[in-house]
């Protein structure tokens, strides 16, 4: 008889057990917000204290949570901190517009995300996928697989949204990515405390460069297409980038918006699935027999499927893997709300102005949410169980109005990206496989994801 091992229990803080000093959190705010929460946040179905930047409500419970991302959502406006630190990156795009210019931004965009449109993309998917993993078969020693996908899923984002039109080269902008995040993603002490926007933010002042480094490749990359669609405009692919522009006008969007929109997917939007992509394949390597069982299905499905629209229903456990690290390591850790006048859910008062945070961090790891909330059990995710999973107690995509637009799209290509990979490769970990999670906007791992691959 099998012995069934043991789950694999990856990397992550430990709760604290006292709270932080002001000078304590700031410093842990700045440096990782993921080591700040306490035993009451992975407990209790919500804190309500009073913090440094004024009244804080942090929300576990499903049923808050819906109320605040749902139900009573025109109440909640995005949180001033979160603001601080998005805009100057952002503006007005889709992450952080609000109001009448969120509402022409979605309205722009949809047609990209529908389900025949995101079909369509799963052929340059795998293409992208099956040319990407050509630069394994040369490999010596290690590579660090969290850049490795970050380029991946840029490859593919750039194809498919873009055709292919992205101006500038790849390798410096993974370099680039990582050094905005490294910058101005970070929470900066003065936004806690809600200090007025004229004091100058170091944090930013550091970032600044960069951010002229994507403002310069959104300029060109617009007018390259829009160079395209003067000298041929029936033969411009109707993308992201062409819908967009065509959107541009009195009644849909102005310049900047479509900019801000270009650099928020360009910038944001293939970051948060790489980083998934790289956590699902590192816990996979370190949960070998989990492994063998995507492998076995991998395998099977792609000898008798040859069609990659169909491979996120065919593939079941491939899909549940990479759930489960999405709840582990949610790309986006945290949604952060503010509401405009006083609230009440159950005995609990939402303070006007208050911030109000949904940590999908907390909640996917959550005592009362969860069995054995620490562990990586794709099983969790499987047909039969998955189902059973309450809608607001797993958020990789956010909930309610401003729900991920591309959760469709990620989820399509993370299959597809891993069904290539695992099924002509092993990852495995080697002594300096050491990551820690840290949130600069996203859950990226710290010192990377070395890891060794051979031929399968």
């Amino acid at each position: 008889m099998d012995t069934v091992p043991a789950p694999f229990v990856p990397p992550a803080p430990k709760p604290r057990t006292s709270p932080p000093s002001t000078l304590q959190m700031i410093r842990i705010v700045y440096r990782n917000p993921l080591e700040l929460w306490g035993e009451p946040s992975y407990n209790e179905p919500w804190i309500s204290v009073s913090g440094i930047g004024g009244p804080l409500v942090i929300a576990n419970d499903p049923g808050l949570i819906r109320h605040v991302l749902v139900d009573n959502a025109r109440n909640y406006k995005m949180a001033t901190v979160r603001q601080k630190i998005l805009r100057p990156i952002l503006r007005d795009g889709l992450l952080t517009a609000e109001g009448e210019v969120w509402k022409r931004s979605r309205k722009a965009m949809a047609p990209v995300f529908t389900p025949r449109h995101i079909h369509g993309f799963a052929g340059s998917m795998l293409r992208c996928s099956e040319a990407f993993a050509t630069r394994y078969d040369d490999l010596v020693g290690t590579t660090d697989v969290a850049r490795d996908m970050t380029m991946l899923t840029y490859e593919i984002l750039a194809e498919t949204l873009f055709s292919g039109e992205i101006a500038g080269e790849p390798g410096s902008f993974s370099h680039q990515i990582d050094r905005l995040f490294e910058t101005m993603g970070r929470v900066d002490p003065l936004d806690l405390l809600r200090a007025p926007d004229w004091l100058p933010r170091v944090t930013r002042l550091r970032g600044r460069k960069t951010m002229a480094y994507f403002r310069k490749i959104v300029s060109d990359t617009v007018a390259m297409r829009e160079e395209r669609m003067r000298r041929d405009p029936d033969g411009v692919a109707e993308d992201f980038l062409t819908l967009l522009l065509r959107a541009e006008g009195p009644e849909g969007l102005n310049r900047a918006e479509i900019e801000d929109n270009i650099i928020t997917f360009i910038g944001a939007g293939h970051e948060t699935t790489a980083r998934a992509l790289g956590w699902t394949i590192y816990c996979l390597a370190e949960a070998p027999w989990e492994r063998k069982r995507i492998e076995a299905e991998i395998d099977a499905v792609t000898a008798r499927e040859p069609d990659p629209v169909k491979w996120l229903e065919a593939m079941p456990l491939t899909r549940a893997a990479f759930e489960e690290a999405l709840r582990l390591y949610p790309p986006a850790p945290s949604i952060n709300r503010e509401p405009v006048e006083t609230d009440h859910y159950r005995d609990l008062v939402l303070p006007r102005g208050a911030q109000v945070l949904v940590m999908p961090w907390t909640v996917h790891r959550h005592r009362k949410n969860w069995e054995n909330p620490e562990a990586f059990l794709p099983e969790r995710f499987h047909p039969g169980n998955r189902e059973k999973i309450d809608r607001f107690q797993y958020l990789p995509f956010g909930a309610g109005p401003r729900v991920c637009i591309g959760a469709s799209f990620a989820m399509q290509e993370a299959v597809i990206a891993l069904a290539v990979l695992l099924k002509l490769y092993r990852f495995d970990t080697v002594g300096e496989t050491r990551p820690w999670p840290v949130q600069k906007l996203t859950t990226q791992p710290e010192g990377g994801l070395p890891m060794a691959v051979t031929r399968r």
